[in-house]
């Protein structure tokens, strides 16, 4: 029976734990299908994917890109996959373990069970809750949300969460074409499109755990992108009206 949950899983770079980041996914009581989404790796991680695709050959997806295109192009490729595909819940996620995968399950359990539009896993509606980051990038990120909340008035404490429950209706809805920001901005361009179409957005408390193997893909454009990003969004939502794409 083909599971209604994709998992999808942007990748550059990540030999060291993509093998060991999907196992666990598939591995879990809770079934959920993975859709890895390579950017071209020189290191050989969508030929990893491809040795494990022999033993879910139904449930693990590979999309090979041409290069490093952006996290959020390859997010917004994934979401297209999965709704022509028949998913029911599309699910963002890190490669590199700084999401306990076994967290999928609460979720998809808080949007199924209660029948929420989009669940984050979140850092910060209950405290700090990071692991393994140096002080300095902790405070960035925690008032990076602050400035976002300042700025737009959205009622989410983690704007910049990468960990995220989508129901299907909820990217029907979006004009997906119309999303402009690929890096971090993206997450927050989702978001804040998602809130001001009125979909029922909640955040449940995750730990983040930062990354033991592998290099971190933050640069100093991403985090401008998300700075001035936030900026542009505000200004865009008091001249243009949301309106979801789909109206039934």
């Amino acid at each position: 029976m083909k599971s209604r949950k994709l998992v999808i899983i942007p990748t550059y770079n990540e030999k060291e734990n993509i093998q060991d980041i999907v196992a666990a996914v598939l591995h879990l009581p809770e079934v959920f299908d993975v859709l890895v989404i390579d950017d071209g790796s020189p290191d050989g991680t969508a030929e990893l994917v491809k040795a494990l695709q022999t033993d879910f050959p139904s449930r693990l997806h590979l999309m090979e890109r041409k290069g490093k295109l952006g996290l959020g192009t390859a997010y917004l490729a994934g979401f297209s996959y999965a709704l022509e595909k028949g998913y029911d819940y599309i699910f963002e996620m890190d490669a590199d373990f700084s999401h306990d995968p076994k967290d999928l399950s609460k979720l998809y359990l808080k949007a199924y069970e209660e029948g929420r539009d989009m669940v984050i896993g979140s850092r910060y509606v209950s405290g700090v809750n990071v692991v393994n980051w140096p002080m300095g990038r902790v405070l960035m990120s925690f008032f990076a949300s602050k400035y976002v909340q300042l700025i737009t008035g959205i009622p989410i404490k983690d704007t910049t969460a990468g960990f995220i429950c989508y129901h299907r209706k909820v990217l029907e809805a979006i004009n997906l074409d119309k999303i402009r920001f690929i890096g971090y901005a993206f997450q927050i361009e989702m978001k804040f499109t998602a809130w001001k179409l009125g979909f029922d957005i909640v955040e449940l408390p995750i730990i983040f755990t930062d990354r033991t193997r592998g290099t971190s893909k933050m640069s100093q454009h991403i985090f401008r992108e998300a700075i001035f990003g936030v900026i542009y969004m505000k200004l865009k939502s008091i001249f243009f009206k949301y309106k979801r794409v789909n109206q039934t």
